[in-house]
């Protein structure tokens, strides 16, 4: 199994202190340690420097060098530009093609998630390897949620086809997207839904011919940059566009499976998402204090340990640094991506 994981992103919905130069994927938000570092610290109990890639743009290789200076160089792919994950994800698929690696499969890793405990991870891992080994079908994965989640699409699972120990595999009878809230809320204590958390796992070969299928116009300049034509090229031929365009047909077509997740997925979209990340592991934001006078639940962060005070008011995120003060309430984290 080929790890990748993919850091791209520029984590608006984290401002002030993420930012274009420093996104929240490289910030020491855990325990002073970065998203990136903490992912690449748990590949490491299992694979070597030079078995690891990592997909980014040119700017954030820069910062993932000098984090982590074991990263080896030619495994980092370069995105010449954003086109949203469906040009990305075929991008990775038509690197490792090119390197003559098209038939070994590869697992898409997120780099603003945490998996946590790394032993119930590489055992969905291993599912995914037997199963991309065996057949030519989409492999991602998902999780029941515990509460309702935004920002998040769902998969309706169907019957169970497999397992290794925990991890169990299922076909897929429908996917529900995050703004469909009244399937969403149906399906919810059903046991059937899963938030889908788009851990692709195929070989590239197989994924390029679902391109082919599905979209061409994604497919014809992968094939090109798979026989060594130039990258940057090829690559802005292809119209931007969600990866769902592939998986909601592959799901249409019956040629999906999910694997239930027997692993904790985080993922920090947010500050509210952080939050909670704090609270659930006994930990305490950076800040230099808290006074909260006739106020509760309130998360408080300061990138120069600021004594932060609040009077009155609830259920709100305070966070000082890199320059700019956010105030918000804790249900509208999601729209702090508009300031930037």
């Amino acid at each position: 199994m080929i790890p990748v994981i993919i850091c791209g992103g520029v984590g608006t919905k984290m401002w002030p202190l993420s930012t274009p130069a420093l996104p929240k994927q490289f910030l020491p938000l855990i325990a002073d340690r970065s998203l990136f570092e903490l992912n690449w610290e748990m590949l490491r109990n299992r694979y070597q420097p030079e078995e690891i890639f990592i997909q980014t743009n040119q700017e954030q290789a820069k910062i993932i060098k000098r984090l982590v200076p074991e990263v080896v160089e030619i495994n980092i792919f370069i995105e010449p530009e954003s086109r949203n994950q469906g040009p990305a994800t075929g991008l990775a698929a038509a690197l490792l093609k090119k390197l003559g690696r098209g038939d070994e499969p590869f697992f898409l890793i997120q780099v603003d998630v945490l998996r946590n405990p790394a032993e119930k991870f590489f055992l969905s891992m291993d599912l995914a390897e037997k199963l991309a080994t065996s057949s030519d079908q989409y492999i991602s994965g998902g999780f029941v949620p515990t509460r309702m989640l935004k920002g998040v699409d769902f998969l309706l699972k169907g019957k169970q086809v497999g397992e290794l120990g925990e991890a169990k595999i299922f076909e897929v009878d429908e996917f529900v997207y995050r703004n469909d809230v009244e399937k969403i809320r149906n399906n919810f204590k059903t046991g059937r839904l899963l938030v889908h958390t788009n851990h692709t796992s195929m070989t590239p070969n197989n994924l390029l011919k679902m391109f082919h299928k599905y979209r061409p116009d994604w497919y014809n300049p992968l094939t090109k940059i798979a026989s060594g034509s130039d990258i940057r090229t090829e690559f802005q031929k292809m119209p931007k566009g969600a990866l769902e365009e592939v998986t909601k047909k592959a799901i249409a077509d019956r040629k999906f499976l999910v694997i239930e997740h027997p692993f904790e997925w985080t993922d920090f979209g947010t500050w509210e998402s952080l939050d909670k990340y704090y609270t659930d592991n006994d930990m305490s934001p950076r800040n230099g204090g808290i006074v909260e006078i006739e106020s509760t639940n309130s998360f408080c962060y300061s990138e120069n340990k600021m004594k932060i005070a609040i009077v009155g008011l609830n259920d709100i995120v305070v966070v000082e640094g890199n320059g700019g003060i956010l105030v918000c309430k804790k249900d509208k984290c999601g729209h702090v991506a508009q300031i930037v």
